[in-house]
């Protein structure tokens, strides 16, 4: 049988507002936001994957499936940036004998994680 070989071309969320969400990852995560048009749009940042956002019909009910761990320096820095820029933290900086991390939820509830690069 042959082995499947597949390249990741992009991370989609369905989201009501994409050019909103295209415009607040490329501020945490670098690249510029490109809004094709109301449905559409995606940040390339460097390094990583193209975040693209489309318009979906349904609101975010629940937990993430899928989750963005973000390595930073400084969790506190780096939350405090996010909260200016429209995210929410969840609960408080948890520290624990592998570091700290901050779980976060960007403008429309999706959750990501801030994970301070102590260990890589």
């Amino acid at each position: 049988m042959a082995v499947l070989r597949a390249r990741l071309g992009q991370l989609v969320v369905d989201c009501a507002d994409p050019g909103r969400l295209a415009r607040f990852w490329a501020a945490l995560l670098g690249g510029r936001p490109v809004v094709r048009d109301a449905t559409w749009a995606h940040v390339d940042p460097p390094g990583a994957p193209r975040l693209a956002f489309q318009q979906g019909t349904r609101a975010k009910t629940d937990e993430n499936r899928l989750r963005l761990d973000l390595v930073v320096e400084d969790v506190g820095r780096a939350r405090a940036a996010a909260v200016r820029r429209g995210a929410l933290p969840v609960g408080a900086t948890v520290t624990d004998a592998r570091g700290a991390f901050q779980v976060m939820r960007d403008p429309e509830g999706n959750e990501f994680r801030f994970v301070e690069s102590g260990d890589g």
